[in-house]
């Protein structure tokens, strides 16, 4: 067992640019351990990462608000409090607040990522499937 106690963890701060576009709140709720890292973002609106990948896939749980994530391929799906989101090992994809809502998620991120390009506004379709719409 490991105990991370609050004062060992990184705080929040703003994050501009890195692997972001718009404003995020990044905190780090678990530093890398077995190859797992988890933390906790507040999405800005329109806010969103970067085009990614995990080497052992990705668990994102929705604690508030809305947002969208898309795979590679597919379209832009609508995220809500409540939701989790299991993104499989190396599959390309992104997620973020949605154009009108601040978002915020805990993701749990297994192994390393890989980052790609930045999401271009043209590819951050707010339309979602109507059949995924809440």
């Amino acid at each position: 067992m490991r105990l991370i106690r609050a004062a060992e963890r990184s705080g929040t701060s703003g994050k501009t640019g890195s692997q972001f576009t718009g404003q995020v709140f990044n905190y780090l709720t678990m530093p890398a351990t077995d190859g797992i890292v988890i933390n906790t973002v507040t999405f800005n609106p329109g806010a969103r990462t970067f085009w990614h990948s995990h080497t052992d896939g990705q668990i994102l749980e929705v604690v508030a608000g809305c947002g969208l994530v898309q795979s590679e391929g597919g379209p832009a799906v609508s995220i809500v409090a409540g939701d989790t989101v299991w993104v499989p090992a190396g599959e390309r994809h992104w997620h973020g607040a949605a154009p009108d809502s601040f978002m915020t998620h805990t993701a749990i991120s297994l192994g390393p990522t890989n980052w790609d390009q930045e999401v271009a506004d043209s590819e951050y379709d707010p339309r979602t499937d109507e059949t995924e719409q809440r």
